[in-house]
């Protein structure tokens, strides 16, 4: 626990910080924050405008969808709402502010993450050179390794226990004689 005391004019504020799993928390939080993120962006790209998802995956002159096959608008579809369903939950996680959802959800990426990695580092497309290609498996790989540290992280407490209100303390007024 953390005290910190401050001087108002009247008198002091106290507050207090539990410190209870903090740093796990704050390291569940940004790992799933991150998926939630890549979920929820990958997923409307790809629904809301499927030619150009395949066309530009990931962006910044980069192509790697494009590179691996002939464009399939239900596959691209597909894969933007399962995008889109990991996002929603790793959104339900950080509202309920609840490990258990948050670990449940890294074990949907890293069920869907592993099998994406291995074909990913297994399949070089030929119009893909070995930056762009290493490139793309370092971005595949991060997907099982943010949903691992969310997995692992996650505190076993389910709900992270909220701050004690301030105390303000305040002084009997001093007279001047």
């Amino acid at each position: 626990m953390r005290i910190s005391v401050h001087g108002t004019g009247e008198g002091v504020q106290v507050r207090m910080r539990l410190e209870i799993d903090r740093r796990r928390w704050l390291i569940t939080w940004t790992a799933l924050g991150l998926l939630t993120a890549t979920g929820v962006i990958i997923g409307l790209w790809a629904v809301l405008l499927p030619e150009a998802w395949y066309r530009s995956f990931p962006g910044l002159g980069l192509n790697w969808v494009a590179a691996d096959g002939p464009f399939n608008h239900h596959l691209a579809g597909d894969v933007g709402a399962f995008f889109l369903g990991f996002g929603a939950m790793g959104l339900a996680a950080m509202y309920y502010r609840d490990s258990l959802v948050a670990r449940v959800t890294g074990i949907g990426w890293l069920v869907f993450g592993i099998p994406h990695l291995i074909y990913h580092a297994a399949h070089k497309p030929a119009d893909i050179g070995a930056g762009n290609f290493a490139l793309e498996v370092i971005a595949a790989a991060l997907l099982p390794i943010l949903a691992a540290v969310v997995v692992m992280a996650a505190p076993r407490q389910r709900t992270q226990p909220r701050e004690p209100a301030p105390m303000n303390i305040r002084f009997p007024g001093r007279r001047n004689s």
